[in-house]
């Protein structure tokens, strides 16, 4: 494995979420996996300190600019943070079958890149349905909105933890919908980054302690990711989503299939 070339993708991958908060486990998980043969186990474990201090670096900017709904990171911590808990006890508890947890990991991988790319391509609509129910029955969707919050987190817990795929797009998706009207563009993603920042350390603790992380691989990433973050940060208000969404979708098709074929 040549650090450079880990670092140039680091770097584009890193813009991708500093502009859309989308990007970090989607693109960079499979690539590990499939561009450069990292045991998946070793992928998710690295993936997920990679995402985590990544994204600190995007959400600096966003926390300046105020575009982060400290209210909605709550909710969905209240639900992804103890689901990423168990379930990182859960894959420590099982790490020692190393062949079930690795299929296990590659099978989820792909499902859920699957899962990101139609969240991606119908986030539009999901957005125009939320707002709909929003507008025309106010009162019933503002009381449900906690409660759907913190199991959208719940969900995100779980497969972040098994996968570290969701916290962006999938994340984004779904506020989209339980928040169309609060939520403006450059605060969807501020929010996104936020909530992943502690979801990814949690699920990564696991990965940690189980010794699925590769510090030096870690170390090529943040090389290349940070700088990029930090211009993809700079161009979140003026990102083209339309067409950026659409190239996303068919890289994750692409790359969900390959997993599954694996």
């Amino acid at each position: 494995m040549h650090g450079i070339e880990v670092s140039l993708v680091a770097f584009g991958v890193g813009t991708v979420v500093g502009m859309t908060g989308v990007g970090g486990g989607a693109l960079m998980m499979p690539l590990l996996v499939l561009l450069f043969g990292v045991p998946p186990k070793i992928a998710v474990g690295t993936d997920l300190l990679f995402a985590a201090l990544t994204k600190t670096a995007g959400v600096s900017i966003h926390g300046v600019r105020g575009t982060i709904d400290w209210q909605v990171v709550h909710r969905l911590s209240l639900g992804s943070l103890p689901a990423a808990a168990l379930t990182g006890w859960l894959v420590y508890h099982f790490h020692r079958e190393a062949f079930q947890v690795d299929r296990l990991i590659l099978q989820a991988l792909g499902v859920m890149l699957l899962v990101t790319a139609v969240g991606l391509l119908a986030k539009r609509r999901l957005h125009g349905l939320g707002r709909h129910l929003r507008l025309t029955s106010a009162t019933r969707f503002k009381r449900a909105q906690p409660a759907l919050t913190v199991l959208a987190g719940v969900f995100l817990g779980v497969v972040v933890t098994l996968t570290s795929v969701g916290a962006g797009a999938i994340g984004a998706v779904a506020l989209l919908y339980l928040y169309p009207l609060r939520l403006t563009p450059a605060r969807l993603v501020g929010t996104d980054l936020m909530h992943a920042i502690p979801l990814a350390c949690i699920a990564g603790a696991s990965h940690w302690l189980m010794g699925g992380v590769d510090w030096t691989l870690l170390a090529w990433m943040l090389l290349g990711s940070v700088p990029g973050v930090l211009l993809g940060a700079q161009w979140a208000t003026r990102a083209p989503d339309g067409p950026l969404r659409s190239l996303l979708a068919i890289l994750l098709v692409l790359a969900g299939v390959k997993v599954l074929a694996t």
